[in-house]
């Protein structure tokens, strides 16, 4: 191999690793809102004794928001359309592209649809019932 090959390959090897540390650190974890009884209600619901991040005072880094967008497919499917926000900034009558809302959640927490868990590779988004039986199943695997 070629020197240039090799410097490829080590980078790859050190991307893989970053990603593979980060979910050990999010194996199980939760993003949600403390002052969220709905939140708190699932949380309750499914028993939930994993880590924890109160998005409002520990607030979700650029990595953190890339990788769930990773796992979920887009920002779009971790954009909350409910938020006051929405219809306050008219949201709806614009053409919102992924970086525009990965960058709105990112400026603010209530553009994040909640609450999101982490179980192994697996993410839920949202509080939709058959979301939550699914997350319920993943942990009683």
């Amino acid at each position: 191999m070629s020197k240039k090959t090799d410097k490829i390959e080590a980078t790859i090897t050190i991307r893989n690793y970053k990603l593979c540390s980060y979910f050990r650190t999010l194996m199980r974890k939760v993003f949600h809102l403390a002052k969220c009884s709905t939140c708190q209600r699932i949380l309750a619901q499914v028993n939930w004794t994993f880590e924890k991040q109160e998005i409002r005072s520990q607030k979700i880094t650029e990595d953190q928001i890339d990788q769930m967008a990773d796992l979920a497919g887009s920002y779009q499917a971790l954009f909350s359309k409910r938020a006051i926000k929405y219809r306050t900034l008219n949201l709806k009558e614009k053409t919102l592209q992924e970086q525009d809302y990965r960058k709105y959640i990112l400026e603010d927490d209530t553009f994040l649809k909640r609450p999101v868990f982490i179980v192994d590779e697996n993410i839920f988004v949202g509080n939709s019932k058959s979301t939550i039986e699914a997350l319920q199943k993943k942990l009683d695997e």
